[in-house]
């Protein structure tokens, strides 16, 4: 004969959850902190650019990005003042600082320059075909300043002009004019 035993509730094997407040783990929320305060940097870097269209006021200057200045299209041989964008025709006139690096043709040796070329980056600028007048700024120095070629990146202060200059042949040379009154190299 079998004899009943009386029933018992089921027995559980899990321990019970601890409220959330238990559960908080400090190095998780330093990660979560670290990790959103560099995306949370590198978005506000992106939307400075984006919204101001690499322009910044400092007061007595422009600074201006000079990779935003370039990057638009523009056709290389009939083109008008209207095709580039408004907000760089706006810079005409204006004192800017521009950083980039130098490409001086007419350089000899350790003398002075009275011109040279500045563009964002010499070995980046050109990957997606033939160089454009956009792409170029031309730096004419003025008299009394002392710059000197550099083969880092530097500063450029200076008044920018913005209009088109053809070659001969009716080819668009370039947009960007800037009158230099001082140049220093970036170190690092």
């Amino acid at each position: 004969m079998s004899t009943a035993t009386p029933s018992s509730p089921p027995t559980s094997y899990a321990a019970p959850r601890r409220p959330l407040i238990a559960r908080f783990n400090w190095r998780v929320a330093v990660f979560c902190s670290v990790v959103g305060l560099i995306f949370g940097s590198l978005m506000y870097l992106w939307a400075d650019e984006f919204f101001s269209g690499g322009i910044h006021d400092r007061g007595g200057f422009k600074e201006v990005n000079l990779k935003a200045m370039s990057s638009f299209d523009m056709d290389q041989t009939n083109a008008t003042p209207a095709d580039i964008p408004v907000k760089f025709r706006a810079l005409e006139g204006q004192k800017v600082l521009m950083i980039g690096e130098m490409y001086a043709p007419q350089e000899a040796g350790e003398g002075k320059l009275s011109y040279f070329v500045l563009v964002y980056s010499k070995t980046k600028c050109c990957f997606n075909g033939p160089p454009l007048a956009q792409h170029f700024v031309d730096a004419n120095v003025m008299q009394g300043a002392a710059v000197y070629y550099y083969d880092t990146p530097v500063k450029v202060w200076g008044k920018l002009h913005v209009y088109i200059r053809k070659d001969p042949g009716g080819v668009i040379k370039s947009i960007y004019h800037v009158d230099v009154e001082k140049v220093e190299p970036i170190e690092g």
